[in-house]
């Protein structure tokens, strides 16, 4: 607990023209993986454009690591066929957070991180205040795949007795 920080909230959204590794379809779901935690969607059956709609919390200890989403297609027989990865940093968000605002107008943009070879964003994500807090709506596009991106959402939780931000 003394090198927790805070939680990390990620809202799996949903899938955008997924690859397809079954006959017609996927059986798709996702793994979130930061350090040595890993987590994992449901598996959403025959839909290349899955709404999962889940939230997956990861304990940080390091803003400086990154976030491995990876897609895999659910098989019963077989083992599951990989549909591609997306990585990205938190630092920008835990950053953003480190600023402890306050009382903004719902909707506020306060910074706004652009797609780069360094992460896999689709488009520019925007860490905006929304209802009293700080979220960033994340577009990733997935690689090592011929397709698909998934749509994510970053919140952070403080945790009474952590180190915090």
């Amino acid at each position: 607990m003394n090198n927790l920080l805070g939680l990390l909230r990620i809202r799996i959204k949903r899938g955008v023209n997924l690859a397809v590794r079954d006959l017609h379809s996927s059986d798709p779901y996702v793994v979130v993986k930061m350090g040595k935690q890993k987590l994992k969607t449901r598996v959403i059956y025959h839909n290349v454009n899955p709404e999962w709609n889940e939230d997956l919390t990861l304990s940080v200890t390091d803003p400086n690591l990154t976030v491995l989403l990876t897609v895999y297609d659910h098989d019963t027989f077989t083992k599951d066929d990989k549909m591609g990865d997306a990585e990205f940093m938190i630092k920008p968000f835990v950053n953003a957070v480190k600023m402890q605002l306050h009382d903004l107008p719902s909707g506020t943009i306060v910074t706004t991180v652009q797609p780069s070879r360094d992460n896999c964003l689709a488009e520019e994500s925007r860490v905006i205040w929304s209802d009293g807090k700080l979220i960033q709506d994340l577009v990733l596009r997935l690689r090592h795949v011929e397709c698909g991106e998934i749509e994510a959402q970053l919140q952070w939780i403080d945790l009474p007795g952590s180190k915090g931000l």
